[in-house]
């Protein structure tokens, strides 16, 4: 892979710092999981987790990316991280004493999310001022790497933990780790927005809507985003999934959490012709295709554990289906290595053909279709396996992943063409 970015140190100190504190979030994000599952026995519970904090998040993205355009874009990130801390720091003090009920794990969740996805907004808005546009593939590559590091190592270490120390050690080891996001951000220097600036408010946001009404190859893989995150995020079920179907608890669930992040992490390890396609439109739906078929695959997989295939006499947290959930760590890894690619060429598209006045406003649409996609997902998941059975979201969704990205780029000749030698957005 191409190292280059990190020769800056700008860029380096944030990636290093970011990979930290992404890593304890990962933590967080498994162990109330985890939490909720073990207060309720319900799946719904678990996916409501994300359901409910869709729209905080989805609020704060728009406002943060606002703001990124109108103010030093290193204040609005450290002020956002600021409030992350405090989130988790609190979180903790309740595990500690015993406090923690399901309402406050919904709620610091809320917080958390909303306050991060203002960080992640304005820190992709920061990445292409510290390095020139030949790099940035090999930054979102990076970002990768970053990704694959803490979604492979943070939801397993967050299951041993759980299983071993409990949760408020989880919660303050995130806390701990988050102190490096701080490192990063602070010791950036002052990047305020180029161009025309525009005071954040609605005038601001129809400003950022009118350029995304124009930008048909921006618009088009934020819908296709939204699509696989939509129809393949089998997340929220991991838990029930560990604990009934394929057995192993908590260790299960943090396993294959983290397999879809070592499909991120092999595809990094090896993205350096990445930056080399010119044809990124055509990139980004081939790696979502590619992506569906491994999501179809989990689906079938969860199916024959479903009929006993391979089963051992009882499931259970003692007692596991290992054939089975290393068939389904395989496919899920596969689904990370995908989804990795499209988000590099999406990543590189968003910050080479968007201008750095409205970058970002379109940096916080992006990061809201990101994280507000698996939401989502997790809704669909969680609420067509209540009525069916578990194999069923994933097997379904993976076919109407294929179908509708099939649809979509055969229509849209412009996207196919993107010249990422003459980006366009």
């Amino acid at each position: 892979m191409d190292l280059r970015p990190l020769r800056i140190p700008a860029f380096a100190r944030l990636w290093v710092g970011s990979t930290l504190a992404g890593l304890g979030g990962q933590l967080t994000v498994v162990a109330v999981m985890l939490h909720v599952f073990a207060l309720t026995g319900d799946t719904f519970a678990v996916a409501m987790i994300a359901v409910a904090g869709l729209l905080p998040m989805v609020i704060a993205g728009l406002y943060g990316g606002m703001l990124a355009d109108a103010f030093d874009r290193r204040t609005v990130a450290l002020s956002a991280a600021t409030v992350t801390f405090a989130s988790t720091a609190l979180l903790a003090a309740l595990a500690w004493t015993g406090g923690e009920t399901v309402w406050w794990l919904y709620v610091l969740s809320i917080i958390n999310s909303a306050a991060n996805s203002i960080v992640l907004a304005t820190r992709a808005a920061i990445v292409p001022r510290l390095l020139p546009r030949e790099l940035l593939p090999a930054a979102a590559a990076l970002q990768g790497i970053s990704t694959g590091v803490m979604v492979m190592a943070g939801p397993a270490l967050a299951g041993v933990l759980v299983a071993v120390s409990g949760y408020a050690w989880t919660y303050t080891a995130d806390v701990v780790l988050m102190l490096g996001l701080f490192l990063g951000l602070w010791t950036l220097p002052p990047i305020r927005p180029e161009g025309e600036v525009v005071r954040a408010g609605l005038e601001s946001l129809r400003d950022g809507w009118r350029f995304l009404r124009r930008a048909s190859n921006i618009r088009l893989q934020y819908i296709l985003d939204i699509i696989a995150m939509t129809f393949g995020q089998p997340l929220a079920l991991f838990p029930a999934i560990g604990a009934v179907l394929l057995g192993g608890g908590a260790i299960t669930t943090g396993v294959l959490t983290a397999s879809v992040a070592a499909g991120v992490l092999a595809s990094s390890l090896f993205s350096g012709p990445i930056g080399r396609v010119r044809r990124q439109g055509l990139g980004i739906a081939r790696a979502i295709s590619v992506y569906g078929a491994a999501i179809t695959l989990l689906g079938l997989i969860l199916l024959a554990a479903w009929l006993g295939v391979l089963a051992p006499p009882a499931v259970g947290e003692d007692s596991a289906n290992l054939p089975l959930i290393a068939a389904a760590a395989f496919a899920l890894a596969i689904s990370g290595g995908a989804d990795n690619v499209s988000a590099i060429y999406r990543s590189t598209m968003m910050q080479s053909a968007v201008p750095d006045a409205i970058r970002g406003r379109l940096q916080g649409i992006f990061i809201v279709v990101v994280a507000g996609g698996p939401r989502v997902g997790a809704l669909y998941a969680g609420s067509l396996a209540t009525l069916t059975a578990l194999w069923f979201p994933p097997l379904l969704g993976g076919v109407i992943i294929i179908a509708l990205v099939g649809v979509l780029v055969r229509i849209n000749p412009r996207f196919r063409a993107y010249d990422a030698e003459h980006p366009e957005p």
